[in-house]
């Protein structure tokens, strides 16, 4: 058994050391397509089945030098032979990994000989690097026979290399534990709701329990949970994980933490921004390879200086990073992700910590860090994570992928084509869905899938664009398919064909419920603490997101009063798409009454741009007077900007928006910025077959398919939308609420409890 490490140790895993001390070399990321996780399993499987019933494997080892601890699993030992063996599966020729890979390898493998040597008194050992390719089945076996002395010479040079890092990293977590202990809220004073959101954070990070909060706009959520999370990282935490779905929540974030620095100069805080490759990428055309890109070549031999000038500085945003990886010529983008092992904060998008292939989950997961997880805008989360558990394939994506395959490809590719079209030919209707998926079609995405491999293998990666987006397409299909249950919806739509033309379509994975996958995320972490403006009903957010059922429900009071925000129900009207015509002129005089009593600015939200156009032209033409500005379709940054800059403090007119879209969440207009907004629509999903068999599967599994459908998700849209007009505690306002269906009892019970609604009659129409 291996004994726990002393208090001073510091503990690290094998890979963790060797990568650190064995890496040379270029960055090459040319896309080879290497196992997945479950293949890399059972290629281990393979490999150890062949061996003796007396073979060993994950073999639990630690050693020490000096205050390092190295831990961690060998693969295989087999004491007859008195072979150590690292098993390593792979696609493809051998000879085609590249050898500064091969170098990580070797190094692993011999941390592990002399560990093993030293846990079983050998004073020999053969280290063996065993290749496994999964394609052809075939192991190639690298063996080297090595003396315990020679081997304890090689962990010690390995560890003497990593010990003035890990004395440096101890010392920097005892300066920020130190510090972290001494911390002082910066604001002084907590605002109303702000000390029972901090309170509740700080339980959960130090408990290691998961909390959901409804907090109101303008208690200032985010300092209320940073700096808790801060104040139980000492002793508590490793690391703090701010996750987010858009870049201004990044921001807010980091301003909160540089805010905190500005308080305490003497805290040590490491805080890290990640942000994706296409931002950060400084060589857009280039490949990911020494051979392409000048920032990849000798990346690992220049690694370690750009580290040391980056934690430097603490504060690693965008910038930052960017700055120290150009002064040492590599990557921003890798340097970024090497950063993360030795931050104390990472701030980023959701998809960081919940997507298939998360980097920090993995890195919490392979290194045993205790995080405490934030997870800002956390009404958001249910659509993210749909689209991140969700996959479809098209016939046209498998047509321009055969049209660029090589001979030997166009078998497996045809015969997916032809189950295919047999399923479509079968559909009854456009849209349907089936309760499971065929096993046929499967075995033939796994053919496609196997081929495609074994040639882009042997082709070191290199492949027409569409051969490769349709081999990454079934890749996720065959992942979610391994996954697939009553949390998802396997649908197929049939495209009419013209003639005699072979009917097209498309094969979708279509998750309904996200629960089953983020569940594990959120056990992986210590503790948890998603919050959010709209979390009502909380049972729907905690059955769609898969929070444990002891998770702590904190409802938080604003520091609103209701007199500050005049809400209206406007009655007698419907914006029900068949009743949209007649209602128009009603509508444009509750809007034009409003504004001629109050003069300012508004904000007007409809349920599509088509219905937006509609409202703002038919008051351009009834009252020319009003000044109107209108969101456009795939509006750009700068067209957002400028219509948000029409906003001016002291101005007068109306801009026209989609609810639920760039301009209903996340946007600050303060004071008379912003003085009233018109929600002219429930905000529920559009009626379609999608959205009904997503409606029954949530009635089967919740027993409440319309609310947890239509019905929730459209409030949820309308009280952000709503919460764009008070930002601050001295804010004044209005909201109209325009549909007939707002002032039914269950409506207005989702309705935040510190408004206080009146019915607004209907008015009569203007000769």
């Amino acid at each position: 058994m291996t004994p726990p490490p002393a208090a001073h140790d510091y503990v690290v895993a094998v890979r963790t050391l060797c990568e650190f001390t064995a890496r040379r070399g270029d960055l090459d990321l040319r896309f080879t397509p290497s196992p997945s996780a479950q293949e890399g399993v059972a290629g281990h499987s393979a490999v150890t089945a062949r061996r003796g019933s007396d073979y060993e494997t994950e073999i639990a080892l630690s050693g020490s030098h000096g205050l390092l601890r190295v831990r961690g699993r060998a693969d295989g030992y087999d004491a007859r032979r008195n072979r150590l063996e690292e098993i390593k599966t792979h696609r493809g020729r051998v000879e085609r990994i590249p050898e500064n890979h091969r170098a990580l390898h070797w190094a692993q493998a011999k941390v592990y000989g002399h560990l093993l040597c030293q846990a079983r008194k050998l004073s020999e050992v053969d280290v063996a690097l065993v290749y496994f390719d999964i394609g052809s089945q075939q192991e190639t076996a690298l063996v080297e026979t090595c003396g315990a002395d020679a081997l304890r010479a090689f962990f010690i040079d390995h560890c003497e290399r990593f010990l003035h890092w890990a004395r440096q990293e101890t010392a920097h977590r005892r300066a920020r534990e130190s510090a972290m202990a001494a911390l002082r809220f910066p604001h002084g004073e907590f605002r109303a709701g702000q000390r029972e959101l901090a309170t509740a954070t700080f339980r959960a990070a130090r408990d290691g329990h998961c909390v959901m909060a409804q907090a109101p706009t303008g208690i200032g959520k985010t300092m209320a949970t940073v700096f808790p999370m801060l104040k139980a990282c000492a002793g508590t935490l490793d690391k703090v994980f701010f996750l987010c779905a858009k870049t201004a929540g990044r921001q807010l974030a980091l301003d909160a933490l540089d805010r905190v620095r500005r308080d305490a100069p003497a805290l040590p805080l490491r805080t890290l921004e990640l942000v994706a490759r296409e931002q950060a990428c400084e060589h857009p055309g280039k490949a990911c390879h020494g051979d392409s890109c000048p920032l990849a070549r000798g990346f690992h031999d220049r690694l370690p200086q750009a580290r040391e000038t980056a934690l430097a500085a603490y504060r690693m945003n965008r910038a930052a990073v960017s700055q120290a990886a150009l002064a040492h010529g590599i990557c921003p983008y890798f340097l970024g992700q090497e950063l993360v092992r030795w931050s104390d904060v990472v701030v980023g998008d959701y998809n960081y910590y919940f997507d298939t292939s998360a980097m920090l989950y993995a890195l919490t997961t392979a290194n045993q860090w205790k995080v405490g997880l934030l997870v800002d805008e956390a009404h958001n989360m249910i659509e993210r994570a749909r689209r991140m558990y969700s996959v479809h394939l098209g016939l046209d994506e498998l047509a321009a992928a055969r049209r660029v395959a090589p001979a030997p490809l166009r078998k497996p590719l045809d015969a997916l084509r032809r189950g295919w079209r047999e399923l479509l030919k079968l559909q009854e209707e456009p849209y349907q869905v089936y309760e499971r998926i065929p096993q046929s079609l499967i075995s033939r995405m796994q053919q496609a899938v196997a081929a495609l491999a074994d040639h882009l293998a042997e082709q070191g990666g290199e492949a027409p664009e569409n051969l490769l987006r349709f081999y990454f397409g079934l890749l996720a299909f065959l992942r979610l398919a391994d996954a697939f249950g009553e949390h998802s919806l396997f649908d197929v739509t049939r495209d009419t064909g013209q003639g005699k033309a072979p009917a097209q379509g498309s094969l979708g994975i279509r998750n309904v419920v996200p629960a089953p996958f983020l569940a594990p995320r959120l056990a992986g972490a210590h503790g948890a603490v998603l919050f959010s403006a709209t979390l009502n009903p909380m049972d729907f957010y905690q059955d769609t997101l898969g929070l444990p059922r002891d998770c702590r429900r904190l409802d938080v009071a604003g520091p609103f009063r209701a007199e500050q925000l005049s809400v209206h129900l406007v009655g007698g009207v419907s914006t029900r798409y068949r009743d949209r015509d007649a209602s128009l002129p009603a509508i444009v005089e509750i809007m034009a009454s409003a504004y001629r009593r109050q003069p300012g600015n508004y904000l007007c939200f409809a349920s599509s741009f088509e219905y937006a156009d509609r409202l703002a032209g038919h008051i351009q033409a009834r009252h020319p007077d009003l000044p109107v500005w209108r969101q456009a379709a795939g509006m750009d940054a700068d067209g957002r900007q400028a219509f948000l800059a029409r906003f001016t403090p002291d101005g007068q007119g109306m801009g026209f928006a989609v609810l639920g879209g760039a301009f209903g969440e996340g946007v600050d207009l303060p004071g008379d910025r912003l003085i009233g907004a018109f929600i002219v629509t429930l905000g529920l999903p559009q009626v379609n077959p999608v959205n009904e068999h997503m409606m029954r599967r949530m009635q089967a599994r919740f027993g409440n398919g319309y609310d947890y459908t239509y019905l929730y998700p459209g409030l949820q849209k309308v009280v952000q939308a709503a919460g764009r007009v008070i930002r601050t505690e001295n804010d004044r306002g209005s909201v109209y609420l325009i549909d007939d269906r707002f002032c039914r009892a269950k409506v207005r019970a989702l309705l935040p409890s510190w408004w206080r609604p009146r019915l607004l009659p209907r008015p009569t129409r203007e000769s």
